[in-house]
This record gives C-alpha cells, structure tokens and sequence, in this order.
C-alpha cells in the first residue's frame, strides 16, 4: 500500500508545491494531465484498475448512444506518487500546453481515465509524432513545417465522439477529422490554428448483409478492407468505389467516390442509402434524424463541414463471377496521339458494362530518348469472348488481343486496379499500410494535382501541346489520368446529389506531378510544372465554372478566412466542386452548423449578414 500523503511530504519536501494544489478541486484537472502521458511512462497497472468497455459499434442509435462506461477508481495517493515521479523527469516541464482544458473537460464527461489515457495523445507523449504520420498519404506533407496539433483523439467508440466534439467546441480547438488521411492537400490532419486531430481509425468495422445485400460500414475502414469483406461473403456482391485500397471511406463516400464500375452503377455515394453522425450538439443521428437535406448534404458535399460521420449503410450490386480486365501501351510512335484522339469519342459512348481510362505520361524509349506513353486500362463485367467483339466493333484501333485480356473475379480486377498483381493474395487489399507496396505512384511519390473535365473533344494540336510539357519532366513523374463518363453517370441529374459532374462531361483529366526528393526546391519546381500544365488546359476544359473535383482537393482554386467567410468569396472554390448546388449546401451549413465550428481551408461557409459578423 502506497504510504501516506503527508508522510512523503515530510519526506520529500521538494515535492510540497505538488501536494499543496492536490486539493479535491483541483483533482480533475491533474487526472486529466496524468492520464495523456500514463502510456509513454508505463504506469498504467499502478494508476487505473480495470473498466468495463463499452459495447462494440451499432448501427442502432439507441445502443450507440447509450454504451457506457464504468468510472476507475485514482486513489489520492498513487496520484500523488505518480505526479513525484513524473516531476522527476522532462514530462513536467513540456506540460504547459494548450490541451490541459481539454483534457479536463474530457474526464468530466467521459469520467473514465483508463478509455481517455487509451485514446488520447499529447505533445507530451512519445507516440504523437507517430501517430500524426501514420496515415499521411501525400508525402509532400509528412515534414511540413504546420502548426502541430494541441492533441490526437483516436476514439474507439461511437459513443466517445460527442464528448470531444464538445470539449473541442469549449475550448476553442478545431476538428481535423481523419479517416484514410489522403485528402490532397492534408486538411484532414493539420491547420494552421490551434486544432486536435480526430483520428477515426479504431472505427473500421464492416457488416455485410449478403440476404439483403446491403452493409453497415464505419469510416475508418478502408476500401481494400471493404473489398475483402463483401469478396469473403459473396462472388457476385461488390460495390462502386475507387481504385487505391487504402483511402478511408469516410472521405471517399463525402465526397462522391468513383471507381472502375461507375459508369455502370454511378458513385459510391450513389450507392448510399444511410449513414451515421456527430453534429456540432454532440447528437449522434441517423438519415432519419437528421433529414433529407443534410442527408443529402454528406454524399458528396464533404462531411467534414457538417460533422463527424461515422458510418455509411451502402446497396452493394450484383456481378458476374467473370470479369474481364486488360492493359495495352502505346507510344507516341505506336500512334498513340491519334488513339487517345479517337478515344474521347468512344469512350463515353461504350456500353456500361465496359469501361475503358487513360494513364499517360512521360517515359524513356529504348533508344534512351523521352517519349509519351498511354497506357489503356480497361474493366469489363463479363467474359473476355464478348469483350474482343465489343471491341472490334467499336474501337479496333487500339487492336487490343486475346493475350492482352486476362478473365478474373471483382477482387482480383480490385487488385488490378490497386496497383497489384492479380495473383497477389487478396489480404494485402486490408492493410493500412501494406508491406507490399502498391505501385499506384500516389501512393510512392510526392504529389501535386490538377483537375479538369472534358465537355468537347480536344483537337490533336491539343495533345501535342500537353505531350511537350510532359516531356519536360523525367520518366514517371508526371501522369494525366483519363477516365470516361457516360453511362450510369449521364442518367443521374447533376442536382441528386451535391457532386454535380454528370451529362454534361465527356471525360475528366487529372494532372499530377510526382518527386521523390525532400526539400523547398524539388516541391516549388514540380508544383510549377503542373501549374503550367493546369494553364496549358485552359482552353480545352470546362468553363463558368471551370469545375473541380472536391475529393481532389486544390487550395489552389481558393481558400476561406480563418473565422466567416462571405458567400462570394467562398463561392470562388465552391462553385468550381459543386456548381449550382453550393447554394443548396450554404443553406444546408447555416442550418446545421450555424456557429460553422466545423471549418478549414475549404468548407462550406454559413449565410452571415454583415452586421452579425461585425
């Protein structure tokens, strides 16, 4: 038994100052800041005892909201042991930072010091760095010289969102809110005002309901775990996401989601028919509760400027067992100027079931000279014998053969497309970060990116154009990716859902520069270039607006203040993403969010007057 208080007081004089301001009042607040370092130092045995967690993840409101937590027991004097201990060493003088009252806040609502010590990380502790970085995709932000955040929360349930929603909202700290942490430009993870990252990566649950093909997924889950989950369950189930399998799909589904099958059942968010929030209240809702417009608000419109999703309920779709998946490439000296010329008018005018997109860039030749290539990749729902007749009929140009084509299962073209061999195991779709590396060079490089859409072909003077700047970068890094519409997504009205990109495009095009060297120079000169490409495209792209993707997020386009912003300064981005419908997303904010607490660099303003503001 730990001797008593006033006994090692009149032992240890040196800790007195301690043991004065440990007065029941102050109890609290010093559990608060224990329990942020409790990890890094080992003590948790010696301070917590043993809690009962709360039940696993829902979907039901009524469990989520009503999971509970056995308060610990913090005896007076292991807290003041603890505290001795720790004045000893360098945690007492880096402990004067801006998360205290929120960690105090925290343990009052919470009022369980083992779930906030699991769940919490300061500056203090010895994991933060390593969390921040564990999932940053874009390479160009693991060193960034940002603002680091006042604290990570990686909560393992549901039901601990609102109490750091909340204590966030008292305090004054921005939510970063992080699923996958590949949003382009890095907003799900840094900001340059005093913030707290909200790291959803404990909530990664998956259930499938193959009877009633439909799933309970929760936001951090990526979409190679996703895959893997329905390919366990079903041959003939899937479901209408992207290609690089470790994007969370709490971003991917906010923000529209397309992949290799949309041109047959549209975007994921399409495919929702569900989902689950924090608001700013600290109210967990349901489609239900919240209501159609907010609803509609969160597929497509970004969630993050409304609150914290946790989780979507998706209609999976029926496939063939048997797909058809090739890849053919052709240099500027196969004719391939002339094939991507004639691609813009077959592409989007194939059947639905064939989808056929574009990787082009530069390479070297094997004379050792610079050259361009564009590879054609293709997934088709069926058999490779219907496939070559498809072809032969509609684009016998690009002379694809039987030995190009290879027959496979939706998981297998899910590898294919993810940047892997089809004959890799399946499980490497479920890692976060996989010890087989993917060869999608988003996933490898540095990265910039552009994009535009395509609403009239592009004469052949066009590409010759894009093809010089190519050339001036070195082989592999650049790209423009090339992904037809039509289909599914032509008979969706630009209006259905926030993401407005519908009938009116032929093809969209992403422009990236990749590098692979740290520093201020290698990243001005490859932003430059791509900058210059995005310039060079001006006249070949769409116009009033020249409309943007928001799940390619470009600050490029424009930015908010740090508090209000006026509806036509955010109307500069914001109609480039969502067109007309960013007047329906305004609304939507105002009337969800009216304090806009939930904010970055481009998040759907509130309607404001002038005098209010002032």
């Amino acid at each position: 038994m730990a001797a008593p208080a006033t006994s090692l007081v009149t032992s240890l004089p040196y800790f007195t100052p301690i043991i004065l301001r440990l007065d029941r009042n102050n109890y609290n607040f010093w559990r608060a800041q224990i329990i942020s370092t409790v990890r890094a130092h080992g003590f948790e045995d010696f301070l917590f005892g043993t809690v009962s967690a709360p039940p696993k993840y829902s979907p039901s409101p009524s469990t989520a909201t009503s999971a509970a937590s056995k308060p610990t027991s913090l005896s007076y004097s292991s807290l003041f042991l603890f505290l001795a201990i720790l004045s000893c060493s360098s945690w007492h003088a880096q402990s004067h930072g801006g998360h205290h009252d929120f960690l105090q806040c925290l343990s009052l609502h919470l009022q369980n010091t083992t779930e906030i010590s699991r769940i919490v990380y300061t500056p203090n502790n010895s994991s933060c760095l390593s969390i921040l970085r564990s999932s940053i995709r874009n390479r160009r932000f693991e060193f960034a010289s940002n603002p680091r955040p006042q604290v990570i929360v990686t909560p393992m349930y549901e039901s601990q969102i609102p109490a750091i929603v909340l204590c966030a909202k008292e305090n004054d700290l921005q939510i970063r809110t992080r699923s996958g942490g590949h949003d382009y430009e890095g907003l799900s993870y840094r900001s340059p005002v005093p913030y707290l990252v909200l790291d959803l990566v404990n909530l990664n649950e998956i259930t499938i309901d193959a009877e009633q093909k439909t799933a309970w997924v929760q936001a951090a889950a990526i979409i190679g775990q996703l895959y893997y989950k329905i390919s366990q369950t079903s041959r003939t189930l899937a479901f209408p996401a992207g290609a690089c399998p470790t994007v969370g799909v709490g971003g991917l589904f906010s923000g529209g989601g397309y992949g290799p099958m949309m041109r047959k059942f549209g975007l994921a968010a399409d495919n929702i028919v569900d989902a689950r929030m924090i608001d700013v209240e600290g109210r967990i809702l349901d489609r239900k509760s919240m209501g159609e417009d907010l609803f509609w608000a969160i597929r497509g419109g970004g969630g993050a400027s409304f609150g914290i999703i946790t989780a979507w309920k998706l209609n999976l779709v029926t496939v063939p067992e048997t797909l058809t998946v090739f890849s053919v490439s052709r240099t500027l000296e196969q004719n391939a100027t002339e094939l991507v010329h004639r691609w813009q008018y077959i592409a989007p005018n194939l059947p639905d079931d064939l989808l056929i997109s574009i990787s082009i860039g530069p390479v070297n030749s094997s004379t050792g000279e610079k050259t361009v290539q564009a590879n054609f990749g293709s997934l088709y729902l069926g058999g490779v014998d219907t496939l070559l007749q498809l072809l032969e009929q509609k684009f016998p140009e690009l002379g694809v053969r039987r030995e190009d084509c290879i027959e496979v299962s939706w998981i297998q073209a899910s590898l294919f497309f993810g940047g892997y061999s089809i004959e890799e195991s399946p499980q490497v779709l479920t890692s976060r970060n996989p010890q087989i590396r993917s060869t999608l060079p988003a996933t490898r490089f540095y990265f910039k990116a552009k994009l535009d859409y395509v609403q009239k072909p592009i004469p052949i003077s066009g590409f010759e154009g894009m093809w010089k700047l190519l050339k001036d970068r070195e082989a592999g890094m650049a790209e423009m990716l090339v992904v037809p519409y039509g289909g599914r997504m032509k008979e969706i009205s630009e209006s259905a859902l926030p993401f407005p990109h519908r009938a009116d495009n032929l093809y969209k095009i992403q422009q990236l520069a990749y590098w692979d060297e740290s520093g201020a120079e290698a990243s001005e000169t490859s932003i430059s270039w791509v900058r210059k490409l995005y310039r060079y495209m001006t006249p070949y792209v769409s116009k009033s607006p020249r409309a943007a993707y928001i799940n390619y997020r470009d600050l490029d386009l424009g930015v908010n203040n740090q508090g209000n912003t006026s509806y036509a300064q955010a109307s500069i981005w914001g109609l480039k993403y969502f067109k007309n419908n960013f007047r329906k997303l305004v609304r939507v904010k105002t009337a969800t969010d009216p304090s806009n607490f939930f904010r970055n660099e481009q998040s759907i303003p509130i309607r404001f007057s002038k005098r209010k503001n002032n």
